[in-house]
């Protein structure tokens, strides 16, 4: 019971990804051959709605839901890092055809073959966690 909160949420977030066509392939690959704006208003518009919420969470000092502030803190930049992690993500949304958001929701529309990049994803998350420690943050 403690978590349909966030269950509730994540079928909203679903439903409205599959509405707005994030989840086609078609619009992926659209995307990535520069032959719409489709996509890039999407991304766009997530990119600054996240730092409006941003700037409000960081002056209205609010709390979390388990009533802790919620804060943020300033990371070094480190260009090899992000290169790095924005390289393996990219190979992955590109060979997949779905970033981590829409893979389930393929799954749920009935795409078996997303069981595969659904578990890849899960044992990638694990490995990570087990070489965390090793890598440069």
């Amino acid at each position: 019971m403690k978590f349909l909160k966030y269950l509730l949420v994540g079928v909203l977030f679903g439903i409205t990804l599959a509405k707005a066509e994030v989840v086609s392939w078609y619009r992926i690959f659209e995307m990535f051959r520069f032959e719409s704006f489709h996509m890039y208003g999407v991304i766009g518009s997530a990119v600054v709605i996240g730092i409006i919420v941003v700037q409000i969470i960081k002056r209205k000092h609010m709390n979390s839901i388990e009533g802790s502030e919620i804060s943020f803190s300033d990371k070094a930049m480190s260009f090899p890092r992000y290169l790095i992690g924005g390289t393996i993500f990219g190979l992955g949304w590109a060979m997949t055809g779905a970033c981590p958001g829409p893979m389930f929701i393929l799954l749920g529309y009935g795409f078996p073959v997303f069981v595969v990049v659904v578990l890849s994803a899960t044992m990638g998350t694990f490995v990570y966690g087990l070489i965390r420690h090793k890598l440069p943050h």
